[in-house]
């Protein structure tokens, strides 16, 4: 069963998925939120209602005032965090001097990394695989054993076909609620993953974006002639690398920056990662604390 290396385990000490926006949930996660009532630190003062627990009056300021009011305060609130991981045919792409290690294998990487800090900071986490034409899933929950449900099922994805119909998609909407967490994992080439982050981000999903790239596409090191294959439709394209190289990385940094700038104005916080880079790196761009 897939399994995170120690020495990855080890460098992701001191990271923490940590929401830019107030959560108003009840709990006892690692997150502020601002639902009132008797929690860990004071926010303020107010009337006392009939069903107020007598434990939360102040009883000295009564003692001074006569009037009775009840400590308010925020509470903890735990959050929700759903991984969203495009399983499409392009995520089965590899570079040459690494087949065995796709881009949806860092992305099963990455997953379960995000998920033992999510059930590790005491927060719920929730899977969403879109590819193959449908959505498959595991349900938010929290502790050991959703950590394995997590890894059981990130244990049996395979890259393959493109993505659903908007009418398939809406199961995401279901599933999905406002003021969760959505990291989208893809290689973000297939403009409905983009609207669907937009989309989400728009209806105050905190919505994140970790980019997985090969080597090829950021380097482009073919100097010979070659059939480039579109993984998706399976349409082939003969060139001579050495010729295509410069006219590539142009265009491709272009559709790069195209793409920061329409993340940037939704919101969406980004990092990309090449798979010739170590894991962690996304990760910290996104969760070392003082970063967000």
């Amino acid at each position: 069963m897939i399994a995170l290396d120690p020495a990855l385990r080890a460098r992701l000490r001191g990271l923490r998925i940590t929401p830019q926006r107030a959560f108003a949930r009840a709990g006892m996660g690692q997150h502020r939120g601002r639902e009132r009532g008797t929690g860990l630190e004071f926010s303020q003062y107010r009337a006392y209602e009939p069903g107020d627990a007598p434990k939360a009056i102040d009883w000295k300021l009564y003692a001074r005032s006569d009037r009775l009011f009840v400590r308010e305060a925020e509470r903890e609130s735990p959050l929700t965090v759903w991984v969203l991981i495009d399983t499409s045919a392009s995520m089965g792409q590899a570079d040459e001097e690494r087949p065995a290690f796709a881009r949806l294998d860092a992305a099963r990487q990455l997953a379960l990394a995000v998920c033992e800090l999510a059930i590790g900071q005491g927060d719920r986490v929730g899977l969403l695989c879109v590819g193959r034409d449908r959505i498959d899933g595991a349900p938010a929950g929290a502790g050991p054993r959703q950590r394995d449900r997590v890894r059981l099922m990130l244990d049996g994805l395979q890259a393959g076909g493109g993505w659903p119909d908007a009418a398939r998609l809406s199961q995401v909407w279901e599933r999905i609620a406002a003021d969760d967490l959505v990291l989208v994992l893809g290689d973000l080439f297939e403009p409905a993953s983009v609207a669907l982050a937009e989309r989400l981000a728009a209806a105050r999903r905190e919505v994140l974006a970790i980019q997985l790239l090969t080597v090829g596409e950021r380097d482009f090191p073919y100097r010979d002639g070659r059939r480039f294959v579109e993984p998706e439709t399976g349409e082939a394209v003969p060139g001579d690398g050495a010729a295509l190289r410069e006219d590539f990385l142009a265009r491709f940094g272009a559709a790069q920056g195209a793409l920061v700038s329409r993340l940037d104005a939704a919101g969406i916080r980004y990092a990309s990662h090449v798979l010739d880079a170590p894991l962690d790196t996304p990760l910290r761009a996104l969760f070392a604390q003082g970063r967000g």
